[in-house]
């Protein structure tokens, strides 16, 4: 079981992190100066976007402010997104 809810999460974290890259594309912003922006590191960013690593709250909650949301709004989006592009 513990199996299953492993692939769950890293799959939900797959898919977050495709739909930041997707915003930030979207938004016209290079990987490095998105990254300025939310005061992370590009390296961690990548990792996040490509699914190599959790993101964590503290990601979430600096990209959502980015976007004027809570965290709550942000993953409410995504999980939105998610069901229409699924």
């Amino acid at each position: 079981m513990e199996q299953l809810d492993n692939y769950f999460y890293m799959d939900y974290f797959k898919k977050l992190g495709k739909y930041i890259k997707n915003k930030r594309i979207k938004a016209k912003y290079s990987l490095n100066k998105f990254a300025v922006e939310v005061e992370m590191e590009s390296s961690t960013l990548s990792r996040n976007e490509n699914g190599k690593s959790v993101i964590n709250i503290e990601t979430i909650n600096k990209i959502a402010k980015f976007y004027n949301k809570t965290p709550a709004e942000f993953l409410a989006d995504f999980e939105k997104y998610d069901k229409e592009h699924s």
